[in-house]
């Protein structure tokens, strides 16, 4: 049987914070408009940000169902 497990709980959680930090940071970005004249750009600045956080959003899923493949590792008899 394959298994999906590829890293160790430390790692699984500290991608699980990290992400969860870059979503937060880059969807509190785009609130806010500017000048005109910068307005413009800063939208487009805010919509590499959602990519950004949608990347995030997916590394954060991954390393959930990591940390919990190593969870149930733990319970399993060896």
């Amino acid at each position: 049987m394959v298994s999906l497990l590829c890293c160790g709980p430390k790692m699984a959680a500290c991608g699980l914070v990290l992400s969860a930090w870059g979503v937060v940071m880059l969807v509190r970005d785009r609130e806010g408009p500017g000048p005109e004249r910068i307005y413009r750009l800063y939208e487009q600045v805010s919509y590499n940000c959602f990519i950004a956080a949608g990347l995030y959003a997916l590394l954060g899923g991954f390393s959930l169902c990591q940390t919990r493949l190593n969870k149930r590792k733990e319970y399993m008899v060896r």
